[in-house]
């Protein structure tokens, strides 16, 4: 999840910056779910000096997201604060009619999840006055019939890729090393391999960070053998 977190969390912020300009800090911004990418995003969103709202479903995630420190709210509570809003949830209408009538005068609304669905884009052209009027390269001025103003960047898209350049190469080289040393594996396993979903062994995921930290010129600890014994026995602690 490494390409979720680091390379989602900052080439969306990445994407929102290029469309806009906009300055985060002092800013509300409203990230749309917890997962992966959402993690990443508000993470970079709250070290730029945003306000971070986070909106879940699910309350296990919803609970992380309080506890990492960020407020969290039904998006319906979250339209009439929030500056900018990042959908990340994988589903569709996350942003919708209820949601676009409340949003404040000149928001800004993106997608960094799924497809150009999870703003509802008809129902806010159904709310407008007339044809959205092209603010900006990316950036698509909705008038609702209210006379507030409603910024779609990047059409809805992923952002960090109609806007900018996607993850960092840096971010992406270890998730094709994953896939390539998983892809090694099941060759070398085949025979013993039944059709089915399996996991990444964990030896290859720590492979893959052992030498990302020598590119990157950082050494870490190795346990002592008397440590490692006492990690695999039971005889002492509560």
């Amino acid at each position: 999840m490494f390409d979720n977190r680091y390379g989602t969390g900052q080439s969306t912020l990445d994407g929102v910056i290029r469309a806009t300009n906009v300055l985060l800090a002092g800013k509300t911004i409203v990230v749309a779910g917890y997962g992966w990418c959402s993690r990443g995003i508000a993470l970079r969103a709250q070290g730029m000096g945003g306000n971070v709202i986070v909106t879940e479903v699910d309350p296990l995630k919803a609970l992380e997201a309080v506890m990492d420190g960020y407020r969290v709210m039904p998006m319906t509570e979250a339209a009439c604060l929030g500056d900018i809003f990042i959908t990340a949830t994988g589903d569709i209408n996350v942003l919708d009619e209820r949601h676009f009538g409340s949003m404040k005068d000149g928001a800004l609304i993106a997608n960094s999840g799924h497809f150009n669905v999870e703003i509802n884009i008809p129902q806010l052209a159904a709310m407008s006055q007339d044809a959205p009027r092209k603010v900006r390269e990316f950036v698509d001025q909705y008038t609702l019939k209210s006379g507030k103003h409603i910024n779609l960047l990047g059409e809805g898209r992923l952002i960090n890729l109609a806007a900018a350049e996607g993850h960092p190469a840096s971010v992406m080289d270890m998730s094709f090393a994953n896939q390539s040393l998983s892809a090694m594996y099941m060759a070398q396993n085949a025979k013993s391999l039944k059709p089915d979903v399996y996991t990444v062994p964990e030896e290859i995921d720590k492979e893959v960070a052992r030498l990302k930290l020598a590119a990157m010129n950082v050494n870490i600890d190795v346990l002592t053998p008397e440590q490692e014994k006492y990690l695999a026995s039971w005889e002492e602690g509560t």
